[in-house]
């Protein structure tokens, strides 16, 4: 839990192990999340960091003066709160380290899960002297600044990743390293010479504004909405290199908890396929440790009632992703071979629906109640009730029963 988190971060200080920061005194908090309280004879002044809008509002809400990005140096101390995202916590470690004067206090903490040892030992081996505290279910180490510390920034710190040779990305961003699957699926089924005003739900770090934008150039206004005020920053560099003409705007936003005030010919977003929880606050998604998908950072999980509110009447709609976990059973049938699906009753990965908006998942359901999967797909058509599928291969997923269905809920 976060609190505990939290706790555990100022436990030092708290229990009196560590001397608090005192007044006239600056201290960085890097990760910082709301629901602290400032252990007694804690009077340094607080820079909180946080680029995750709905923790940054919370924030706030509480009093504490934030910002989405590190502003100043020669911080007398400062603290690291962990996430779950190995890179994410090196690159803010690093931040640290390099903001903060020679012989200042840094302090980190976080939770098992956010790989909170596995670092510790990490700092152990570049020769400091790192102490550490166990408590309310985490770690606290923390070390003293050192004078050489230019390696350690350079093994720390993330450099941005090159994405498919056209984009840049950095560890802590949702698919910071590769195209995500369910993108680049709804890519692929993106409108081509649209024209009118789009926006683009949870940008992330810009691919599908990207693709949008390259397919149809006659876009009057694209915006973009995200959360991570850093992947909106990566947004924004990506669209100047790909698309300079485009007529982007960019705004750092949380979704789930500020209305949308304009109205759009077009919503595309891809909503996250996992909920879970950031480790702590249950709202900031990011990648495991591993780099693997776990839930996304890049949108909130209520980021979806915004879109019908936005689009204007009559508009061209809203394309979005969405994954379920069904069983499927395999079929066979001949390459370039004709299947109707016509009264299967399945759950939906691709919705179509006539009139103001569209629903774009990961198979297809249209007023035939069809399912299956788009891997094996060249080209599906409907005509009224009827749905036929070309498969590119020997072998692609059949429907799924109501019964199958039952038992994977």
């Amino acid at each position: 839990m976060s609190s505990e988190t939290l706790k555990t971060l100022f436990h030092p200080f708290a229990s009196g192990t560590v001397a608090a920061p005192g007044e006239g005194e600056r201290v960085l908090f890097l990760g910082a999340e709301a629901g602290f309280a400032l252990p007694e004879g804690f009077a340094a002044s607080l820079s909180a960091v946080q680029g995750f809008r709905p923790l940054y509002r919370q924030l706030l809400a509480q009093r504490i003066e934030a910002k989405p990005e590190i502003d100043g140096e020669d911080y007398d101390a400062a603290l690291v709160l962990c996430t779950k995202h190995k890179g994410e916590n090196e690159a803010n470690l690093a931040a640290a380290i390099a903001r903060t004067r020679l012989g200042g206090l840094i302090v980190v903490a976080g939770a098992k899960e956010d790989g909170i040892q596995p670092l510790r030992k990490r700092m152990e081996g570049f020769n400091l002297a790192v102490d550490y505290m166990p408590k309310y279910h985490g770690v606290a180490f923390w070390f003293g600044r050192p004078a050489d510390a230019d390696e350690i920034i350079s093994k720390l710190a993330k450099a941005p990743v090159r994405v498919d040779g056209r984009f840049q990305a950095t560890p802590g961003m949702f698919s910071h390293d590769r195209i995500d699957a369910g993108s680049e699926l709804l890519a692929s089924r993106l409108p081509e010479d649209f024209t009118g005003d789009v926006a683009d739900f949870g940008a992330g770090w810009g691919y599908l504004s990207v693709e949008q934008a390259q397919k149809s150039r006659g876009l009057t206004r694209l915006d973009l909405y995200e959360a991570d005020h850093a992947a909106l920053e990566a947004a924004r560099d990506n669209l100047a290199k790909n698309c300079p003409n485009a007529p982007a705007r960019f705004f750092w936003h949380d979704l789930a908890g500020e209305p949308v005030k304009d109205k759009y010919d077009l919503v595309i977003m891809n909503p996250p396929f996992h909920e879970g929880t950031r480790g702590r606050s249950g709202a900031r998604p990011g990648n495991d440790q591993d780099g693997r998908i776990r839930p996304s950072r890049r949108r909130p999980p209520d980021a979806r009632g915004q879109s019908r509110p936005a689009l204007r009447a009559g508009s061209g709609g809203e394309f979005q992703g969405k994954r379920r976990n069904l069983p499927q059973r395999p079929v066979q049938g001949a390459v370039g071979e004709e299947i109707s699906l016509r009264g299967f009753d399945a759950d939906p990965i691709i919705e179509q629906q006539k009139g103001r908006a569209h629903y774009l998942r990961t198979a297809f359901e249209f007023p035939s109640n069809s399912f299956y999967s788009t891997s094996a797909l060249r080209s599906v058509s409907s005509a009224g009730m009827e749905v036929t599928l070309k498969p590119a291969s020997t072998k692609w997923i059949s429907p799924v029963t109501p019964e199958e269905r039952s038992e994977s809920r």
